[in-house]
């Protein structure tokens, strides 16, 4: 077997018109295809394609699902949008030789990573140390969640 490209990234949301209005008001996306009488929502996002969808029990929301990461032009722009719009933070942003990262939430609790990479002339060498970077994020804030929820 020999894949070729990644045909879409699939999103399960509890509520499609709430989910509309975060990913089309919040992170600006523009709807590309519309199936399944409104339960199936698409953009494209460069040469991809992100759906968002509400098709049964059987496919759910999950905080611990998704790992889609979105690129964007300017990271610190689009975190302060973010933090002005009240997007949770799974994992407040950090830098690696080679990118700047965060983790927002929507608002079925799915994971999204805004993600921009350095330019060329500023980027360091990447020895996949991010992944353990991110996990360490992710376990610090889920840590101070609990702390205040008690």
């Amino acid at each position: 077997m020999k894949i070729n490209n990644i045909a879409f990234i699939g999103i399960p949301v509890t509520e499609i018109a709430r989910a509309r209005e975060f990913y089309e008001g919040v992170l600006s996306l523009q709807v590309s295809d519309e199936m399944m009488d409104g339960k199936w929502i698409e953009y494209t996002v460069g040469d991809n394609t992100l759906a968002i969808a509400n098709v049964g029990e059987e496919w759910k929301p999950s905080d611990q699902g998704t790992g889609a990461a979105l690129e964007v032009e300017n990271f610190d722009e689009a975190i302060g949008e973010l933090r002005n719009q009240g997007v949770p933070f799974a994992a407040e942003p950090f830098e690696t030789p080679c990118c700047h990262m965060a983790v927002v939430q929507d608002p079925d609790g799915n994971k999204l990573i805004i993600h921009k990479l350095k330019p060329d002339n500023e980027k360091g060498v990447c020895k996949m140390k991010w992944p353990l970077l991110l996990l360490r994020s992710l376990t610090r804030n889920a840590r101070e969640n609990s702390i205040r929820r008690r």
